[in-house]
């Protein structure tokens, strides 16, 4: 895995009119790392509607698509990897309930990054790297340092690293060589669309706001594609 690991946030989404399907076919356009579906607050009905609507586009960019949190939701929808935090069910259990999936587990501080280590998941996350707006609670900032303390420990072991919290456009640049991957949210979602003026103009605006997503996405992954070495993914 490397480069960009674009998140599909329903929820941020939702506050911008933006459906979430078009804005997954925006990023990919852009051939990230991987694209995680993250729906906090949505059914799981809904959920595994919009995965089973992603995953096909995801096969034909060759993009790894994400499920977040439930294992079953991934092999509904033929996910290739399962997203887990800390307060979730262990990387063992996701890997029972989840047979064929890869797993991924977030980590927050180099304690937990040792312990998913020896798990030997398909990719551990470390953060928040920065300051962050994505979640409600979120864990103290590790900052730059620890996390390539955390990316000699990865490499070391060939599992690849995502860089979690804050990630920006601008931020990105400071973790080349620090991280194989990095997670972004907001730094890739569109304006807020109106409601207002004739359904051409709206359609008009849309697309607009569609392809700056790609170009975004476009531009954050890159910065790994051009200058970082492949990491080899543990299977």
């Amino acid at each position: 895995m490397r480069g960009l690991y674009a998140i599909v946030d329903v929820g941020a989404l939702a506050a911008r009119r933006c459906e979430p399907v078009a804005f997954a076919e925006a990023v990919l356009d852009a051939r990230p790392a991987a694209l995680q579906l993250r729906a906090k607050d949505v059914s799981a009905r809904e959920t595994l509607g919009i995965l089973r609507a992603i995953a096909p586009s995801c096969r034909r960019a060759g993009v790894l698509l994400v499920a977040n949190d439930r294992p079953d939701l991934a092999l509904l929808a033929g996910c290739d990897r399962l997203h887990v935090g800390q307060d979730d069910i262990p990387i063992e259990l996701a890997r029972r309930l989840a047979p064929g999936i890869g797993i991924g587990v977030s980590t927050h501080n180099l304690v937990q990054l040792d312990a998913a280590i020896d798990a030997r998941p398909a990719y551990v996350a470390f953060g928040p790297v920065f300051e962050t707006q994505s979640k409600r609670n979120p864990d103290p900032v590790v900052g730059v340092e620890a996390l390539r303390q955390a990316h000699a420990r990865t490499s070391a072991a060939g599992i690849p690293l995502v860089a979690i919290g804050g990630v920006t456009r601008e931020r990105a640049h400071a973790l080349i060589g620090a991280t194989d991957a990095a997670a972004v949210i907001g730094d890739l979602l569109p304006p807020i669309l109106g409601e207002g003026g004739s359904g051409e103009a709206h359609s008009a605006a849309t697309a607009d706001a569609l392809r700056e997503v790609t170009r975004r996405a476009r531009e954050l992954h890159e910065l790994w594609v051009r200058r970082e070495p492949v990491v080899k993914a543990v299977q």
